[in-house]
């Protein structure tokens, strides 16, 4: 099954983020859940958020790998949204 998550830092965490970001990275290599994601970008081009397509079996695997990132161990975030999603479009095959 397949997730979407997005969140959005706390107001003026960059240096929280830059500061747990290694860990954040190891953990998601290591889980290997994540198929498809990155930070979200402020209008200084400066890391703000995340998104995140996320692979769990269910929503209650999906909240607690979520708990357990660094990340979210640390605070950075003010909010967070997990949605189950599905893949339809694939935008190589897509003829728009």
């Amino acid at each position: 099954m397949l997730f979407v998550l997005t969140a959005i830092d706390k107001k003026d965490s960059l240096a929280l983020r830059l500061s747990v970001r290694e860990a954040h990275l190891a953990f998601a290599r290591e889980t290997g859940r994540i198929k498809l994601g990155g930070p979200f970008l402020d209008a200084d081009d400066q890391m703000c958020g995340s998104m995140m397509i996320v692979e769990a079996p269910d929503l209650e695997t999906m909240t607690a790998w979520h708990a357990a990132d660094p990340y979210v161990k640390a605070g950075l975030f003010a909010s967070s949204d997990i949605r189950p999603w599905k893949a339809t479009v694939n935008a190589v095959e897509a003829k728009f």
